[in-house]
């Protein structure tokens, strides 16, 4: 088996641009599309905590349940994927719904989310995990 040892990949036509060939050898992609850009894992209880990140230059408590996520390096645009998943140690409540902030708008520097739980509405949770795909600035 051959290693490569590097601390740079650049493409040959254009600096971002590393194509990869599927599993199956029949589709290719661009590496970059499918790199996760930012993720964050925080104690959303009390006083937050981020416990580990990457990409995040902050978060804020924006009420109960409610997060403002800021991007350390901005997004290119606000067409960006992004996923959430939440629990709480200590709750037998196990139904929450994660998403993004009543009333607002993506923008590419930061990501407002809220957790409901059940019908009950908004709810702080020991673990908040968000994670976002895009093209960063």
């Amino acid at each position: 088996m051959s290693e490569i040892i590097t601390n740079k990949l650049t493409g040959k036509t254009a600096a971002g641009n590393v194509t990869i060939t599927s599993e199956g050898g029949s589709a290719t992609m661009q590496l970059q599309q499918g790199v996760l850009k930012a993720w964050i894992n925080l104690d959303g209880t009390g006083t937050i905590a981020t416990l580990d990140s990457l990409n995040i230059a902050s978060v804020t408590d924006d009420g109960s349940g409610a997060y403002i996520n800021a991007f350390t390096n901005s997004f290119n645009n606000v067409n960006y994927g992004w996923n959430m998943s939440t629990m709480n140690n200590a709750s037998t409540n196990k139904a929450f719904i994660a998403g993004l902030r009543v009333s607002t708008t993506p923008t590419a520097s930061q990501l407002q989310t809220s957790i409901h739980q059940n019908e009950t509405g908004s709810a702080d949770r020991d673990f908040v995990c968000t994670s976002v795909f895009g093209d960063l600035a």
